[in-house]
């Protein structure tokens, strides 16, 4: 039987086996396979932002892309979302120590705009202009009118679901 001493130094093991536990923490998940890394959203983040848009993976734009957001939160995209020293400081630590740095993200898109980032287009190239406008969708930004988990950062094209609205022919040119 194994008896525990609390009182004796942890062995190599063990302490080898913590690091290893404490990295495998702190590496981001990967969302929608091997290409969103999604780090554990930040609770303010999810509160501040998700309560108006979805709460993008910080890693689907560069820093300085995000440090741009933040710093014009006032005219955040025509709305006035700006938040207090004290709500914004840490949502801004945590999307920059966040942003994506693989390059797929390394250019900063036009207005640091994801639905204007090369990535997204090329991802959407096959939704036609009448279906952001739909009732259902109303915008590119809209993730989650086609991506039922994008509040959980998976956009994954398996979980894809037709939105209310489009047509046959554009979903059979959506799916194909």
């Amino acid at each position: 039987m194994f008896k525990l001493n609390i009182h004796r130094a942890p062995s190599l093991q063990v302490q080898a086996a913590a690091a290893l536990l404490a990295l495998a923490a702190a590496h981001p998940a990967w969302a929608d396979g091997d290409k969103w890394p999604a780090a554990t959203p930040l609770k303010a983040y999810t509160q501040e932002c998700g309560a108006c848009h979805t709460a993008y993976p910080a890693g689907m734009l560069p820093a300085a892309s995000w440090k741009r957001v933040m710093g014009g939160l006032a005219r955040h995209y025509g709305t006035d979302a700006s938040l207090d020293a004290t709500a914004s400081a840490p949502i801004a630590v945590w999307l920059q120590a966040n942003a994506g740095t693989y390059k797929r993200v390394s250019e900063e898109p036009p207005q640091d705009r994801i639905t204007l980032s090369a990535w997204f287009e090329r991802k959407h190239r096959k939704v036609e202009p009448a279906v952001w406008t739909l009732p259902s969708v109303k915008t590119a930004a809209n993730c989650s009118a086609c991506h039922g988990s994008a509040d959980m950062g998976i956009y994954s094209e398996r979980g894809l679901r037709i939105p209310v609205g489009m047509d046959a022919r554009q979903a059979r040119a959506w799916r194909d």
